[in-house]
Order: C-alpha cells, then structure tokens, then sequence
C-alpha cells in the first residue's frame, strides 16, 4: 500500500510542481519564524531539496532569527542520519544517493527543530517518505534523548485521506504546505 501511495505521489509532485512565489516564500518563512520563536528554537535542521520537493533553502535564507544555526542532514557510513552544520556559501559534498551535504568534518549537532520532507502526508501528521527510513530513525532515536520538533514539508496536493502506519513510523508534530500549518 505504501509503495503504491509512493509512487503516485512522486509522479503527481514531478508533475504538479512549481517553483514558490514570494507569498509562498513568505508565508512558509513567516510560520517556521513563529514557531521557532514560540519554543526558542536556535538549531534548526532542514533538508536539500531533491526530486521535486519544496526548495526550503530559498525560505529558510528568508529567516531572520538573532542566533539561529542551520543544519543540514548527512548519511553516516552505518545508514543512520546526523545533522551537521551549514554556513550558506560553504561547498556541498554529494551523498552516495546523489544528496548534497554539508562536509562530514564540521560539527555535528542535536537539532532542537527538523523540517522534514516529504512524498505524502494526511490530517493526522502522518508522513510517507522514500522508503528507507533516514528521518523515521533518527527522530525516534533522538525523541528518546530529548524533545524534538518535528515538521514536515509539502505542497498541499500532497496531502491524502490517509497514510497507511507502522510501529517505526514517527507523527510529526506540524505539516506545513504553501497554504496552511497543520498542528
């Protein structure tokens, strides 16, 4: 089921998507700011845009927040993901899946808030993504050691009735899309 849904939706996203206007821009820097505001967020993670999906770095650029640190996810060698940290004009490295990361040697931190992407999502903050479980992982492991909030990143037609769940599978605490915040 979860396969079907999968695939469906990454051929609907490489056909239905467009690129964000500034109202778009604005809307979705505007809820991340209040948000990171509202629970005094200063490490951010985030997520290189592939296959389609919201181009984020365009709107976290947008955030003016005193103090804030961005971070973006690497693969480590044992398949699990850690956040390292990301200056904007610093070179990218490219994963063995074709991501651009930030270089495995700069410090690797703990992200108080990690936006999320995604291939589908419903009412309820599920999340469907590639398959191999990268974010499931690394937010049930670090959820154990600490709170951390969890958004996920989509366009609106992204959204179905329901997402199909499983034991691993973690809720997210906020979807957001170009139109609205689901929390």
């Amino acid at each position: 089921m979860k396969k079907k849904i999968r695939e469906k939706f990454l051929k609907i996203r490489k056909n239905k998507y467009f690129e964000l206007n500034e109202k778009n821009k604005s809307f979705i820097s505007r809820e991340i700011k209040k948000i990171c505001i509202q629970k005094k967020i200063s490490r951010l993670g985030f997520y290189y845009p592939i296959n389609f999906e919201i181009d984020i770095i365009k709107v976290i650029s947008k955030i003016k927040i005193k103090n804030l640190k961005v971070y973006l996810p690497v693969v480590e060698n044992n398949n699990s993901m850690s956040f390292r940290e990301w200056k904007s004009l610093e070179p990218f490295h490219v994963n063995r899946f074709g991501i651009l990361e930030p270089n495995k040697n700069n410090k690797k931190v703990k992200p108080q808030m990690v936006i999320v992407p995604l291939v589908a999502y419903d009412q309820n903050k599920n999340r469907l993504g590639y398959g191999r479980g990268f974010y499931d992982r690394f937010l049930n492991k670090i959820s154990n050691q600490k709170k951390v909030i969890s958004l996920g990143m989509a366009f609106s037609f992204q959204q179905v009735k329901k997402i199909p769940t499983e034991k691993h599978d973690k809720k997210l605490d906020y979807i957001l899309t170009e139109k609205s915040l689901i929390h």
